[in-house]
Formats: structure tokens, C-alpha cells, sequence
């Protein structure tokens, strides 16, 4: 497995990725996630040795106070090999000298939830409220 940093992604492997896992609101308008790809602070990914886009990870970060890990996927085929461990790991590597590194999973009362967070346990993250600290956010709706 290759981990590597991209600046210039494929609408068409972009798209299927995304799609792998069910991340329909994604999906919806692919050029918008490669826009938001291209303007992240970093990108790496992790392909196979034919080229195959196996996962992905993004941050938003100021790189020095905050590193904010927007997303963290892998091809659903692929889940439980190692792959977003490495790319976490990769992250949580080149972000360790920012005072905060942050990211925002599912609740663990969705389906996914106790598995994602169960992934992001075993690697050493702690959730918000254990640490004395509270997230808030605002979702907006796509039209």
C-alpha cells in the first residue's frame, strides 16, 4: 500500500470511493467534494500498487494550533486491513506538534457509530466530554 499526498483528484474515482461507503450526500454533487479536496489544507491517500484508490483523509488545519481531520474513508471492500489506521496514524504523525488534533464521527447510536468509535479508541482518541470539552456545530441541509 502506497500512502501519498494528492492535490488533484478524479471526479470518477472520487465518486466511487464516496459512493463504496454510502455517502450519498456526497455524492450528490462531486465536483463540490473535489473543490473541497483541492482547498484542504492536506491530502493523503492510500492506493494499492496497481494504482487503486483504496482510502482517503483530509484536514482542515492552520498548522500550528489546530489540525481538524474533515474525512476519513476507505472502500467499504477494504475496511478492516489496516488501511485507516495507516492514514490516521500518517496524520496524527505529521499533526502531533498542533495543540489540538480533532475530528467528528457518528454518534454511537447509529449503526456506525460503535464501530467508528471503537477505531478511533483503539488509536488513542478520546471523545470531547471525556477531555472537559464540548463540540457544537450548525448542520445545514443542501437545498
Amino acid at each position: 500500500m502506497i500512502i501519498a499526498q494528492e492535490t488533484s483528484f478524479d471526479e470518477a474515482e472520487i465518486f466511487a470511493l464516496y459512493d463504496s461507503v454510502g455517502w450519498s450526500v456526497w455524492t450528490r454533487d462531486i465536483s463540490r467534494v473535489c473543490r473541497s479536496l483541492s482547498n484542504s489544507h492536506l491530502v493523503i491517500t492510500a492506493r494499492d500498487e496497481s494504482g487503486r484508490l483504496l482510502g482517503l483523509a483530509r484536514t482542515v488545519s492552520d498548522d500550528e494550533m489546530i489540525c481538524y481531520v474533515q474525512e476519513l474513508l476507505v472502500d467499504k471492500g477494504f475496511h478492516g486491513q489496516g488501511i485507516g489506521r495507516r492514514l490516521l496514524g500518517h496524520l496524527m504523525e505529521r499533526y502531533a506538534h498542533c495543540r489540538y488534533f480533532m475530528l467528528t464521527t457518528d454518534h454511537e447510536s447509529t449503526p456506525e457509530g460503535p464501530a467508528n468509535h471503537a477505531f478511533y479508541r483503539r488509536l488513542g482518541m478520546i471523545e470531547h466530554h471525556e477531555q472537559g470539552l464540548s463540540a457544537f456545530g450548525l448542520r445545514v441541509d443542501d437545498p
